[in-house]
């Protein structure tokens, strides 16, 4: 039986926060769905940047080569799933499609995640101006840069949005 990680994921305010935030604009069953996508791209975003900064820093020009990425275990990030992007776009109505083109890259360049990424988040009953809300939480209050890749950040974020968003439901 594996065994079951209780450490604390670091952001669970900002998770509840955002959470908050989303209160009376969609079901709570589906915060967890918003949620966790979002701190996904949060999550590999800041992985690709560490590693973006140290093939800049070894000065060989390999900071475009997707092999350079995936060989530390790291997906490589297109531009438009950037979360930079994603966070410009934070207060315009097209940040929903920003973050569902978002997921659509990540999946075209990661044949493992095909049909596996929310891709929800241009719908009608999520409130645009409230998405860009949680988009900033997320920008300026989680810091994921010292995020290490062994840790099951997304199943812990995954376990946390469950059992605390269970008891609004």
């Amino acid at each position: 039986m594996a065994e079951k990680n209780n450490a604390n994921i670091g952001f669970e305010k900002e998770i509840w926060d955002a959470a908050c935030v989303l209160w009376g604009h969609i079901p709570a069953a589906e915060y967890r769905k918003v949620i966790v996508g979002l701190i996904f791209l949060r999550y590999i975003s800041a992985a690709f940047e560490k590693r973006h900064k140290e093939l800049e820093d070894e000065g060989e020009g390999f900071e475009d080569d997707i092999d350079a990425y995936t060989m530390e275990n790291v997906f490589f990030v297109p531009e438009e799933a950037r979360w930079s992007t994603i966070a410009k776009a934070a207060h315009t109505p097209e940040i929903g499609i920003v973050i569902d083109n978002a997921m659509k890259a990540i999946e075209a360049g990661n044949k493992s995640l095909k049909d596996v990424l929310p891709k929800n988040y241009t719908s009608p009953d999520l409130d645009k101006r409230v998405l860009g809300d949680v988009v900033d939480i997320f920008t300026n209050s989680i810091d994921m840069a010292n995020t290490e890749a062994n840790e099951d950040l997304l199943g812990r974020t995954y376990e946390y949005c469950i059992a605390r968003f269970a008891e609004w439901v």
